[in-house]
């Protein structure tokens, strides 16, 4: 399998619901054997938390589930869709603003609403931010993001598949 894939999860600032994406997917990923094939990383709409680590009750919340979490934020950029295939928005005010980066020509096939793959959405489709809110804010977010994972691994996997 020499085919690459590149999936970037985008929340607003990058330290919060993001880079919990990611590390959960590297980690699915690293089970999988396919840290080479599939290519994981987070930005922000806002270049608000540009370098900085991930926030610090989100990696409590996922070293509590044994996961971590090594980005540093990044100001997702239009061009940035060039390099990926799969865009992975956590609300919908992250998607009006990815989806005025660039032609929607270029979007279609590839940004998404990242609880369009999760098996128990109930049609809610927001990862609500936890930056304002408690603990249980960041593990609701957790929750969210451990069961969607998964089906989007699968997703990736398919497309994989020749």
């Amino acid at each position: 399998m020499n085919k690459t894939l590149s999936v970037c999860f985008v929340c607003h600032g990058n330290i919060c619901r993001s880079p919990l994406a990611q590390g959960v997917m590297e980690s699915l990923v690293k089970q999988e054997g396919l840290e080479k094939t599939i290519l994981i990383s987070s930005a922000g709409v806002s270049g608000w938390h540009v370098g900085e680590p991930p926030d610090a009750r989100m990696q409590d919340t996922a070293r509590e589930h044994g996961i971590s979490l090594n980005s540093h934020g990044r100001h997702f950029q239009g061009h940035d869709f060039k390099q990926m295939d799969l865009v992975l928005a956590m609300d919908h005010s992250n998607l009006v603003t990815l989806k005025s980066l660039r032609p929607e020509v270029e979007t279609r096939d590839k940004l998404f609403l990242f609880r369009s793959f999760d098996p128990d959405n109930k049609e809610d489709l927001e990862v609500p931010d936890p930056y304002y809110g408690g603990g249980k804010g960041f593990e609701l977010v957790y929750q969210m993001v451990e069961r969607t994972c998964p089906k989007i691994l699968e997703h990736l996997k398919v497309k994989l598949t020749p």
